[in-house]
C-alpha cells in the first residue's frame, strides 16, 4: 500500500476534508529563454513581443534572423514554433522541462505550501 493509502486510511473524515479540501494554487515559472535554446539550439534568444490572451499569453523572440513564437497556455500547455514550424508541442508541466520551475499556494489567502 502506497504512503499516500496510508494516511489516507489513517485520516478521520474531518482531518481528510481540511487536509485534501483546500484549493490550492500551482504557480509555474518558465526560464523562456534558456528553454527555447535548449529545443531549438544557440543562444541570446530576446523577447521583442507579447501578446495575453483569456487562457494563453504568447512571446515573440529572435536570434538573429530566426524567430520563434513560444505560447504558453494556463493549463500547463506550451506550444512552440521556430520559423513557421512546431519544434514542440504539448504539456510543460510534465516533470521533463528543467526550465520550469513549480511554487504552490493555498488560494484562501496566499501562503506558501511546501511539498515533501
Amino acid at each position: 500500500m502506497s504512503e499516500l493509502q496510508n494516511t489516507l486510511k489513517n485520516l478521520t473524515p474531518s482531518e481528510d476534508q481540511s487536509a485534501w479540501g483546500d484549493l490550492v494554487v500551482c504557480r509555474v515559472q518558465v526560464d523562456l529563454s534558456n528553454w527555447l535554446s535548449q529545443l531549438a539550439g544557440g543562444n541570446n534568444w530576446q523577447v521583442y513581443s507579447e501578446s495575453e490572451y483569456d487562457h494563453a499569453i504568447s512571446f515573440m523572440f529572435r536570434q538573429g534572423k530566426k524567430e520563434a513564437e513560444v505560447t504558453l497556455f494556463n493549463n500547463g500547455y506550451a506550444q512552440v514554433d521556430l520559423d513557421g514550424k512546431s519544434i514542440f508541442d504539448g504539456s510543460i508541466t510534465s516533470g521533463t522541462n528543467k526550465c520550469a520551475h513549480f511554487s504552490y499556494y493555498r488560494a484562501d489567502n496566499g501562503e506558501p505550501i511546501l511539498l515533501n
